[in-house]
């Protein structure tokens, strides 16, 4: 059987004199850091999803930004290309032309060299008709 004497009570005394002391000492300031701690914490943890969230937006707005570059961007580039086959067309066309007028020119030129070698050769062949026939009849 336990005995309670008077011992019993100074003990408990003693026990409740050390847990408040503990609790004065040491157990409220602890909680009081851990506390403060979490609240730190859950303050750098609402900034960190605020970064996120701007961090997010920003990217939205860049790849949305990106789309209407790359979309004018090659809106630009088929202009460019048509005024390109536009320019070749043109080139090839006035191309075309000056080379018709050579072609032109230089058979204009040949059939003038010919005219003037068929005369030539007409006048040749006449003096040479007479140089033979002349020679057939001295023979003869």
């Amino acid at each position: 059987m336990i005995d309670l004497d008077y011992t019993f009570f100074v003990q408990l005394v003693n026990f409740l004199v050390i847990l408040t002391v503990l609790n004065l000492i040491l157990y409220r300031p602890i909680r009081g850091i851990l506390k403060k701690r979490a609240e730190v914490m859950d303050e750098k943890l609402r900034s960190i999803e605020g970064f996120a969230a701007d961090a997010d937006a920003k990217l939205r707005s860049y790849k949305d930004a990106l789309g209407g570059s790359r979309a004018e961007a090659q809106t630009v580039r088929m202009s460019l290309k048509e005024e390109g086959v536009a320019a070749e067309t043109a080139a090839l066309s006035r191309a075309a032309g000056e080379a018709a007028e050579k072609l032109a020119v230089a058979r204009k030129e040949i059939e003038a060299q010919k005219q003037a070698a068929l005369k030539s050769l007409r006048a040749e062949v006449g003096s040479y008709a007479k140089d033979v026939t002349h020679k057939v009849l001295s023979r003869a």
